[in-house]
């Protein structure tokens, strides 16, 4: 961005010294003409120096369409980033759900795996211990609590990016059909 900003400067710059040098000479050119008699016919002097000034403007215009261009794609890009930033912000928002739902889901199957051990433990040794089995059970509600939690999360992600895709597609619809 500084670059292009850098090049336009370079290039005003250097357009105000060409047309400082064109008058320059200009100027040269009528003072050393001023002793003389005119040639017959037209001056080459005067043509040439007709001739920079028009590639002078010549030059000026493109710059300026230049700068225009610029300016439009500038504006463009920065749109772009704004409409992406916005369609950005709902979706970190699910996905942070999704991760949090995540989470909740791995610590109830460890607390579920951890019960089932200590019971499987129990059981081995020919202890039958309620508290146990009401733990594991408990984990057990827990998993699946988390895991249709997870799932949810995760649809509504999948809807969200679907009906991001619809919007999206459907201007382009609008436009085929006019």
């Amino acid at each position: 961005m500084s670059q292009i900003e850098e090049l336009e400067r370079r290039i005003a710059g250097a357009l105000d010294r060409i047309a400082a040098g064109l008058e320059q000479g200009a100027r040269a050119a009528v003072e050393s003409q001023e002793g003389e008699t005119p040639p017959a016919g037209a001056d080459p002097a005067t043509a040439e120096l007709a001739e920079l000034r028009q590639a002078l403007e010549d030059e000026r215009l493109a710059v300026a369409q230049w700068q225009e261009r610029n300016k439009r794609l500038r504006h463009q890009r920065d749109a772009a980033r704004a409409e992406l930033e916005a369609a950005r912000g709902p979706v970190a928002e699910q996905i942070a759900s999704l991760d949090a739902e995540l989470q909740t889901l791995r610590k109830a199957n460890e607390q579920l795996r951890d019960n089932n051990a200590r019971l499987r433990a129990a059981n081995a040794a020919g202890l039958a211990d309620a508290d146990l089995i009401n733990a594991g059970l408990g984990a057990e509600l827990e998993a699946l609590r988390a895991a249709r939690a997870t799932d949810r999360a995760e649809s509504d992600l999948v809807m969200a990016e679907l009906s991001a895709a619809i919007a999206g597609a459907r201007p382009d619809a609008e436009q085929e059909e006019a």
